[in-house]
């Protein structure tokens, strides 16, 4: 039997029949109402990403962790979301066992901050900030003074006076009245007083004076004229002898400041002056003539006596006592029965009674010194000074007549009875450059009449170094008065001398 073979060559392929079939019609499917919105579900992380997280691989990522690269099968794109290596594929050793989760530590949170007033915190600020600036000026002030005093010690001592304490009567050294007897007193306050010896040029000794211990660390008070020296040194109560150095000196008002080096020194307990009455008993302790701490007793004859030194003419505040002050006295210490020291000693106040009158003592104030002694422990001089450069006398005083009388030859005239004589021109101050000379007389200062050193104060009120002063003058020549005006400046006196 012959098989149907197809020939291409020979047999065509006839035409399919066309058979038409009729397509039923398709219903009108209903409009789906539409779904709502679902919020997305929260993720939820993955075993990877959550080992991922807890276990990060520091790049760059070693294959296997170590081990030997298996056979590698076709390449697979899973999701592993390492970092930087989106769908990489990563195969685990068979023998590979991922690390124990380690557990979260509770962070525990920072405590919450104390809460705070503003305006206290602000005050605290203002305050922090005043004293930083104070401490920088402090610091500042005592570089300055250094620079510029580099011979001064530069130390700050606080004077203070104190009240009358009250005692105990039941102290074998204490009477019913309530005060130290003269023997509590001599023994409380003796360590305090030392011996001062002045030396020359030549280091031979020139005199001898007395001082008062104010301070643990060596400051001592004395008396401008006992420091007329070269060299000083101080004996103290229990003998023990210091150089010392002389810290200031002020010859107006004859107070001098002395320093030591040593410590824990006994200072005396400064009472105040104020509180000192007519009457009241006192004790004077000093070295006169070289007797280590002599002690007399009187009272107090008056008080704010304005005592004049005989060389200055300066007035200071002075107690009057009856109790011996006598050379070498000076710089010493005048005690009420209480242990205060209430005045300094000066026998340069008493020099102008001397061999006229008996029992006139006189001590500086306390309560005057302490401004000069803290200036002069500060400063080495008295601030706010300034010198005209003249040495004078009122002609009011008698001691001037007489001395014109000698120098002259004829008596006052009239129109010089009430201004100041010239005795000395100090060659260093502007004054030198005018006319003026010694022995000629000046009636005013800057249009005001002057008679004495008080007037010249008031005169030159609030006047500094530098301001220029304007005078009118006058000289004696052959029994007649010539006139004459100058015109000077003012200098500023950091010396000490008068």
């Amino acid at each position: 039997m012959e098989e149907n073979k197809f020939h291409p060559e020979t047999d065509v392929p006839s035409e399919p029949e066309q058979v038409t079939e009729q397509v039923p019609e398709i219903p009108e499917i209903p409009e789906i109402p539409p779904v709502p919105e679902v919020p997305p579900m929260p993720e939820t992380p993955s075993f990877s990403q959550t080992f991922s997280q807890q276990n990060p691989v520091p790049p760059p990522y070693p294959q296997n962790y170590g081990y030997p690269p298996p056979q590698m099968p076709p390449p697979y794109y899973g999701n592993y979301p390492y970092p930087n290596q989106p769908y990489q594929y990563y195969q685990y050793s068979p023998n590979y066992m991922p690390p124990p989760p380690q557990k979260e530590v509770p962070v525990t949170p920072p405590a919450e901050p104390i809460p705070m007033n503003r305006k206290i915190l602000v005050m605290c600020c203002v305050m922090a900030g005043m004293i930083f600036l104070l401490c920088l000026y402090c610091i500042a002030s005592d570089v300055m003074h250094g620079a510029l005093n580099p011979d001064t010690v530069s130390n700050t001592v606080v004077l203070q006076t104190q009240e009358k304490p009250d005692l105990n009567p039941e102290d074998e050294n204490v009477t019913a009245d309530g005060e130290y007897t003269v023997r509590g007193v001599a023994e409380l306050v003796k360590p305090s007083i030392v011996e001062v010896y002045v030396y020359d040029e030549n280091h031979n000794l020139a005199g001898t004076g007395s001082g008062i211990i104010i301070s643990e660390d060596g400051y001592i008070i004395t008396n401008a004229h006992v420091v007329q020296g070269s060299d000083y040194s101080v004996s103290l109560d229990d003998e023990s002898e210091y150089s010392a150095q002389l810290i200031g000196s002020d010859n107006k008002t004859d107070l001098a400041v002395l320093k030591v080096n040593a410590s824990h020194l006994t200072p005396a307990v400064l009472g105040d002056s104020d509180e000192t009455y007519v009457g009241e008993t006192v004790v004077a302790i000093g070295n006169p003539a070289g007797l280590a701490n002599s002690v007399t007793k009187g009272i107090v004859s008056a008080i704010n006596r304005q005592i004049r030194s005989q060389s200055s003419s300066f007035r200071m505040e002075c107690i009057q006592t009856d109790a011996a002050i006598s050379p070498g006295n000076s710089g010493g210490a005048l005690v009420n029965m209480y242990g205060q020291v209430i005045g300094i000693t000066s026998s340069k106040y008493a020099s102008q009674y001397e061999g006229i009158y008996e029992g006139l003592g006189f001590a500086i104030s306390m309560n005057q010194a302490l401004p000069i002694v803290q200036d002069l422990i500060e400063n080495g001089y008295v601030s706010g000074r300034f010198r005209i450069g003249i040495v004078f006398m009122p002609t009011q005083n008698q001691y001037a007549v007489q001395q014109f009388q000698e120098e002259f030859g004829e008596e006052l005239p009239s129109e010089l009875d009430d201004c100041l004589w010239v005795t000395e021109v100090s060659p260093d101050c502007d004054i030198a450059n005018t006319e003026l000379q010694a022995n000629d007389f000046i009636l005013s200062i800057n249009g005001q009449d002057v008679s004495d050193y008080d007037s010249v104060l008031e005169v030159l009120d609030g006047a500094q170094g530098g301001d220029t002063v304007t005078a009118r003058c006058a000289r004696y020549e052959k029994g007649r008065v010539v006139y004459y005006e100058i015109e000077f400046k003012l200098e500023k006196d950091t010396s000490g001398n008068y």
